[in-house]
């Protein structure tokens, strides 16, 4: 099925790595002019060398989300290249676990920065021009960390929280300039954040097996299955949702 991203130019932050990464690749193969916006030009750099030599059009911007000096640079830098702006996938996104008596200050302020400012500072810079042409999408990613409270990680549990209500916000904001904004909740997907996590655990194979175990479908998700669902979320096909909230969690948040 064509998706409808043909020529169409997209950010995605973060995109270097993960479920980033992932993204980048599957709009790129659909056609997309694709600017992996993330804050390691090593990653960066490799990943639009390797696309493309395959033909694709992607380009590396690297931006700071937290920083809205970085965060306008990398919009009108895009635009001055492509042109305009059809969609932005606010992705980037930062983890540390902490309950509510063991979080540390440093990790508040970091998870927050990246997490909530920078996909604000994002949807505003960005959105900003998708009001003026009266067209374009949203897709934000949060966590089913957003949906139910998930032991040991209090902050990361708010600012994914945070995303949603953005989403919805944005979503009401604007609709009457025919912007669409949509959200989707990943489960537990197996990335270089969560290996990284996993390797900081005490038995990280018998972790990463509780959490495979806490799901219906008894595994963790793949990058390119949650890329898939901001595809579809992006897609004028289902372009009569907008505040939609896609859980992909292997069934985590029903049970």
């Amino acid at each position: 099925m064509d998706l409808g991203f043909a020529g169409k130019t997209v950010i995605v932050t973060g995109g270097g790595a993960g479920i980033g990464e992932a993204t980048v690749r599957l709009f790129a193969a659909e056609g997309a002019k694709v600017v992996i916006a993330d804050a390691n030009p090593e990653r960066g750099k490799a990943l639009e060398s390797e696309l493309v030599a395959k033909g694709y059009t992607v380009a590396f911007c690297e931006v700071d989300v937290s920083c809205g000096e970085s965060v306008a640079r990398m919009t009108k830098e895009v635009i001055e290249r492509f042109e305009t702006i059809d969609v932005l996938v606010n992705n980037a996104g930062v983890y540390a676990k902490g309950d509510a008596l063991a979080f540390k200050e440093e990790d508040f302020t970091r998870l927050v920065d990246v997490n909530v400012k920078g996909v604000i500072l994002c949807t505003q810079s960005v959105g900003k021009h998708m009001v003026e042409k009266r067209d374009g999408v949203i897709v934000n990613v949060a966590s089913e960390a957003g949906l139910v409270a998930i032991a040991n990680q209090m902050i990361y549990n708010l600012t994914k929280a945070a995303v949603i209500s953005i989403t919805k916000s944005c979503a009401v904001d604007f609709a009457p300039f025919g912007v669409r904004v949509n959200c989707v909740c990943p489960g537990t997907t197996y990335t270089p954040l969560v290996e990284e996590a996993l390797k900081k655990e005490k038995d990280p194979e018998g972790t990463r097996r509780k959490l495979e175990e806490s799901r219906p479908l008894r595994r963790l998700g793949r990058p390119e299955e949650i890329a898939a669902a901001i595809l579809f979320l992006a897609s004028p096909r289902i372009g009569y949702a907008t505040g939609a909230v896609l859980s992909v969690d292997g069934g985590y948040t029903v049970w």
